[in-house]
């Protein structure tokens, strides 16, 4: 079987092995939260490396009778930069696409990503990169996610985009209840 996530040298993951390290808890709360709403959550690894994956299909008649399929791809990091959140995206994209399944994108079908990187440490620049746009490909809208437990705040796209603006509230919805906590606070 070959691995969900390709790590390469921007985007490594390496999960603290304390039990009371900040990340593995925040990682936890989000993998009971992914539970909770029936995205039936899954630990996968890249080189013994641990990629908390869950995934979820919606469908409305409001959106024009499609079906909207929301990956969630988390994992904690040594250090967050622009460069490691943006590689960490790229391969959530692919993994999202390799594994949707159903309808071709764009046929009554959608695809949203949340790429989630949690760290101690996060440049700033980078909280700013995931806060900045969705990055959106023909039906794949991608929002990625920073979150810095040592600030107790998370990055994330919290707009509503021309491409993808009938998904723009649920997105938003899964976001705030997948990443915020009662003493985090969300961006915008």
């Amino acid at each position: 079987m070959t691995n969900p996530i390709m790590v390469d040298q921007w985007c490594y993951v390496k999960i603290a092995r304390m039990t009371d390290d900040p990340t593995r808890a925040y990682l936890n709360s989000v993998g009971a939260k992914l539970a909770a709403d029936g995205c039936s959550p899954q630990w996968h690894y890249e080189g013994g490396t641990p990629v908390l994956i869950g995934r979820r299909s919606d469908f409305r008649l409001g959106w024009a009778a499609t079906r909207l399929h929301v990956f969630t791809l988390a994992a904690a990091v040594p250090e967050i930069t622009v460069p490691v959140i943006a590689t960490f995206t790229q391969h959530a994209r692919r993994y999202a696409k390799a594994h949707k399944g159903g309808l071709p994108r764009g046929f009554q079908t959608g695809l949203a990503v949340f790429p989630a990187l949690i760290s101690t440490r996060v440049d700033p620049q980078a909280v700013a990169w995931a806060e900045e746009k969705q990055r959106s490909q023909f039906a794949c809208f991608v929002r990625p996610v920073v979150v810095d437990v040592i600030r107790q705040y998370v990055g994330v796209y919290r707009g509503s985009p021309a491409i993808g603006r009938t998904y723009a509230s649920h997105l938003l919805q899964k976001s705030d209840y997948y990443f915020s906590g009662s003493t985090f606070s969300m961006s915008g």
